[in-house]
């Protein structure tokens, strides 16, 4: 099974639409977000992030924008390493644009980040851009760009060959580790790769933060040349726009938050939860995928096959049946498709299936009925005779060099002193067999050995220029439904707007409703009326 941290760009400069879609396949739960990011850092205790003024010194960014297929015009920017230093050390930002359908009604620019972190915006605005509603793709300029560090825009890369890199996470588990010696071989890697990591980025590294990339979008936002932002954010990419909102509150046009975290757990915890608990524990990451893995099992048992050939015919026994699946997987890993399974790259696999109900066009182990699908061909591997002569396909493991680099340095986490089998254990306990997962993704920023002094971690209620909308499913796997009303509570001027359906991102899971709403927003600045509710268009197991 590929390890699905969120992969680095190998190339400066910009990306163009027909190159790998692989960036943005394993979006959010590894940092993770192992995906995933989603989503850290060495300090038990925060220090106050430094906000750093609106960076209007700073030379505004030049972009000559050029055609690149599909459509789409790409660019380089040029801002600041540091902002403190706005005429100093510069990078190149990746930059891509689809220019408004309807150029004689054009509103301005919309600015798009599919989160991660470190997804490269270059990569999902071609994969994604059919999922904008039609009036917003007509009315604006929808602008991506690859975050500082990641993609193609300076890239964190700790090894010159990635096949070294291999080497090093070879040892690692797939998935999650189990057991005294998994465990330590885990810690053992990821020490030796933030070493590795510091040693090749050292001007770099301290200058990730979700904070930064806040500063490096308000000069993007001058150089297309708009008096305010507008800005749709997904997952980890409302982060962002929620610091830029406080960073730049008077610059707000409008906003959409889809699927967002709890800003304060995310970014430090409340009442010294850093010191004991990570950043996707404090936001409840593995509460929201283990309750989405029982709704898939109780509804896949409920359609049965063939819409879920993983069906027990009940849902007791489908949730028994997937236990039964894991324990077998502890005992012989087994090969599908050319991949090797674990417990733990099952549990994986399974918590990326459920990012999207149905399957979204180039993104691999999405649909819930392709998840029964793969379940049932990994419960009939099981259940054939072990083949001793044909040894298992090596795992391989996407680089997680650019995700760890900025959620790293951007939130808190316990230090590797802590009990992470203790915290994997507890975690196993309130969300079942998806919380030891997101327990040893976040241990993977304890020995990070940079942390951004320009981070931003709250206040979150500055008054904005214009309310922002918020918009969430009920039963998002990665990041709760909690997290999204926690964000528009702590947000001075919001509104949230709720999808009662599953999936991670109403984005990805569509909803015709929803996207009426965003519509009226985004062009003409109308909230849904409090409390609005919508409906998912493609319920899970309807496609």
């Amino acid at each position: 099974m590929t390890r699905t941290s969120p992969p680095i760009g190998t190339a400066a400069g910009p990306r163009r639409p027909e190159a790998s879609r692989t960036a943005v396949r394993r979006s959010a739960a590894s940092w993770r977000l192992g995906a995933g990011a989603a989503a850290a850092a060495l300090l038990a205790a925060v220090c106050p992030a430094t906000a750093v003024a609106a960076p209007d010194t700073a030379p505004v960014p030049r972009l000559t924008w050029a055609t690149c297929g599909d459509g789409f015009q790409c660019a380089t920017a040029r801002v600041p390493l540091d902002h403190h230093d706005p005429r100093g050390a510069g990078i190149d930002l990746s930059v891509i644009r689809h220019p408004a359908d309807d150029q004689a009604h054009r509103i301005g620019s919309l600015f798009y980040n599919p989160g991660g972190p470190a997804v490269p915006g270059t990569v999902a605005l071609p994969m994604m851009l059919g999922q904008f509603p039609e009036e917003v793709r007509k009315r604006f300029d929808i602008v991506s760009f690859d975050p500082r560090g990641t993609g193609g825009s300076a890239p964190v890369q700790c090894f010159d060959d990635p096949a070294d890199e291999q080497v090093l996470l070879a040892g690692t588990a797939a998935g999650y580790p189990e057991g005294a010696d998994q465990q330590h071989a885990w810690a053992d890697a990821y020490q030796r790769l933030a070493r590795q990591c510091a040693a090749r980025n050292p001007a770099l590294l301290p200058h990730v933060s979700t904070a930064n990339v806040a500063r490096d979008m308000d000069l993007l936002r001058r150089a297309v040349g708009d008096r305010r932002l507008t800005y749709l954010g997904t997952s980890y990419g409302t982060y962002l726009g929620a610091t830029y909102a406080n960073l730049f509150p008077d610059r707000v046009r409008a906003m959409v938050l889809d699927s967002a975290p709890d800003p304060v757990a995310w970014s430090t915890g409340r009442g010294g939860q850093a010191a004991t608990m990570g950043t996707l524990l404090r936001n409840g990451s593995d509460v929201a995928a283990g309750r989405t893995l029982d709704a898939f099992l109780d509804q896949c048992a409920q359609v049965g096959p063939p819409a879920c050939a993983f069906s027990a015919g009940t849902a007791a026994a489908t949730r028994a049946r997937y236990g039964e699946l894991l324990q077998r997987l502890r005992a012989r890993p087994v090969a599908v498709d050319g991949m090797t399974f674990t417990a733990g790259s099952a549990v994986e696999a399974t918590i990326l299936s459920l990012y999207a109900t149905n399957p979204v066009p180039g993104i691999p182990l999405t649909g819930w009925t392709r998840l029964g699908t793969t379940l049932q061909a990994l419960w009939a591997a099981t259940e054939a005779p072990a083949t001793p002569t044909a040894p298992l396909p090596p795992v391989l493991h996407q680089s997680p060099d650019q995700a760890l680099a900025v959620a790293c340095s951007d939130s808190a986490n316990p230090p590797a002193r802590a009990d992470y089998p203790a915290l994997a254990a507890s975690a196993r306990a309130r969300s079942g067999e998806a919380g030891p997962y997101f327990a040893w993704a976040d241990e993977r920023c304890a020995d990070w050995p940079a942390r951004d002094r320009d981070r931003y971690d709250g206040p979150w209620n500055h008054p904005t220029a214009r309310p922002i909308l918020v918009v969430a499913n009920t039963g998002d796997p990665a990041m709760p439904y909690e997290g999204s009303r926690a964000m528009a509570r702590s947000l001075a001027r919001a509104e949230l707007l709720t999808v009662d359906g599953y999936g991670h991102t109403v984005l990805a899971n569509p909803s015709d409703c929803a996207a009426r709403h965003e519509a009226r927003y985004l062009v003409d600045g109308v909230l849904p009326a409090p409390g609005t509710v919508c409906a998912p268009t493609h319920p899970p197991f309807s496609g």
